[in-house]
């Protein structure tokens, strides 16, 4: 257990007083250790992909939004997912670019917990989300004689609100506690606030707050059996399928969802279902590489741009902006 620091025991600089209690006023985001040819790469290898990530989810919540074609659940879901996608990376990736060009970012107290609260709740919501879009597929390929009798308007809106307030509840009372440590060291050797280095970082007792996370964590396990029974159940109806070709199809997208799901949940799980303090910080730091820029960058594409109705829709405003 460790004890609460001091003035005496801590370097004077870290500090401000406020009410009487000692804490870190800013942190240091150390990013990564590259030498500088790789950092430049590295650079512009990101900065292509988060300008992807993000013309790709505009370019779904668009459509979305503006095609009556597209006004069903399915794409309701995805365009939720489009809109976590850009709230997710836009909190982690500027800062993560930042670092390439600054080594060493510097990061208030306060905003640095905002990102770590809003990194995770909106992580959570992704997740959850994963499982509600698996079991969407599961009725609509295993089911569809009552899928519009079960996926109505008021099933949909219950869902979601169902992944934004379980996120909020399985994450709310970790971030409140971890926001009231007191900290020793302002060095955090990742790229963003992430739980891990903020722990390593604490003064003070963190036994419940890693246990919690660990808790957290495992919920959501949950949401991993939802989504492999869901794609059990539609492989095994897939199979029934007598045409090779539209069997064909259905297992390549069935496929491509899959190594999406399998990224996100494996990496999730490796991070952050376990004690945070004993996890090396240079592989956690390229293992979260792939839920903050790899899995944000696939969705658009395996998800919604190689859906055939998604792409038609496309195709039709580009046509009809050209005409103009």
């Amino acid at each position: 257990m460790k004890v609460s620091c001091s003035n005496h025991s801590c370097p004077p600089y870290l500090f401000s007083n406020t009410r009487n209690s000692t804490f870190v006023s800013e942190f240091i985001l150390l990013g990564f250790h590259l030498v500088p040819n790789i950092r430049t790469f590295v650079f512009y290898l990101i900065l292509l992909s988060y300008t992807f990530t993000v013309m790709g989810n505009i370019i779904i919540l668009y459509l979305v939004i503006s095609d009556p074609r597209l006004h069903f659940p399915m794409y309701y879901f995805l365009c939720n997912l489009a809109a976590m996608d850009l709230c997710f990376i836009n909190t982690v990736v500027p800062g993560m670019l930042k670092g390439f060009v600054h080594q060493g970012v510097h990061i208030s107290f306060e905003l640095c917990f905002l990102q770590f609260f809003i990194y995770f709740l909106v992580g959570t919501e992704e997740f959850l989300l994963f499982a509600v879009m698996s079991f969407d597929r599961y009725l609509a390929i295993c089911q569809p004689l009552r899928y519009a009798m079960i996926m109505h308007r008021r099933m949909y809106i219950r869902l979601i609100a169902g992944v934004w307030l379980g996120s909020f509840f399985i994450i709310a009372l970790p971030s409140f506690l971890a926001f009231r440590l007191k900290f020793c060291n302002n060095l955090i050797d990742s790229f963003f606030c992430d739980l891990s280095p903020l722990l390593k970082n604490s003064c003070t007792d963190t036994t419940l707050i890693e246990l919690l996370s660990v808790f957290a964590a495992s919920s959501l396990y949950i949401s991993v059996l939802v989504t492999v029974i869901s794609y059990i159940k539609i492989v095994l109806e897939m199979q029934k399928i007598n045409s090779a070709d539209g069997r064909g199809k259905a297992f390549s997208t069935c496929s491509s969802h899959a190594i999406v799901v399998t990224l996100i949940y494996s990496s999730c799980l490796f991070l952050y279902a376990k004690p945070a303090k004993g996890q090396g910080a240079n592989y956690n730091k390229e293992v979260a590489i792939l839920n903050t820029v790899v899995v944000p960058l696939l969705n658009p594409f395996i998800y919604t741009l190689r859906n055939q109705t998604v792409r038609k829709s496309l195709f039709d405003i580009l046509l009809f902006t050209r005409k103009q």
